[in-house]
């Protein structure tokens, strides 16, 4: 079971809880198409959000694995709902784990999704002691192959043409890292 003492903190970020008074700054960046190029679903219009939204809500404490912890990113200094993130406990018996994020596209660029995806592998290694953690993401989503980079996770596949994605084959990039590569870099990559 991981229950984080929130907020948890990054140098410039908060990720805590999500809460139903999330929905229209979270619809703000799911409904646009520049969000959505690389995931496997269209933009969302608000109903789909409200419904995806009471899921995060629920997921404010990993009891299991095969759940998800879902945390809202926060501008620390103005309480500005900016980014998305999700932990995934992948396996209790191989302690295994993944992460994700998905920002506003304002917000991008910045370094804050590198930020909250440390805080995301340290609440994996240290809170739940796993052994490994992975990331995916599209082979050309570059923004998103840097932050894994920047923390430390090393490129183990390039998955050619693996998926049909909106209508055209898709290569994905498969990130990961140990818990002993990750306290050898220091917590945070």
């Amino acid at each position: 079971m991981l229950r984080p003492d929130y907020p948890v903190r990054t140098p410039r970020l908060a990720l805590r809880p999500f809460m139903p008074g999330d929905l229209d700054a979270l619809h703000d960046f799911h409904r646009l198409p520049e969000v959505t190029r690389y995931l496997y679903h269209e933009p969302r219009n608000r109903a789909e959000v409200s419904a995806l939204l009471q899921g995060k809500i629920a997921a404010s404490a990993l009891p299991a694995d095969g759940k998800a912890l879902c945390l809202a990113a926060e501008l620390a200094e103005t309480g500005q709902l900016v980014g998305d993130c999700t932990l995934f406990w992948l396996s209790r018996v191989h302690e295994q784990g993944e992460i994700g994020f998905i920002f506003h596209p304002a917000f991008q660029g910045r370094g804050l999704a590198t930020e909250a995806a440390a805080a995301l592998l340290r609440l994996g290694f240290e809170g739940l002691d796993l052994h490994r953690i992975i990331g995916r993401c599209d082979g050309r989503n570059r923004g998103s192959a840097r932050v894994m980079e920047h923390n430390g996770m090393r490129r183990e596949a390039h998955l050619v043409e693996n998926e049909f994605v909106k209508g055209e084959w898709t290569d994905e990039l498969i990130y990961a890292i140990l818990r002993r590569e990750w306290e050898k870099s220091g917590p945070g990559g």
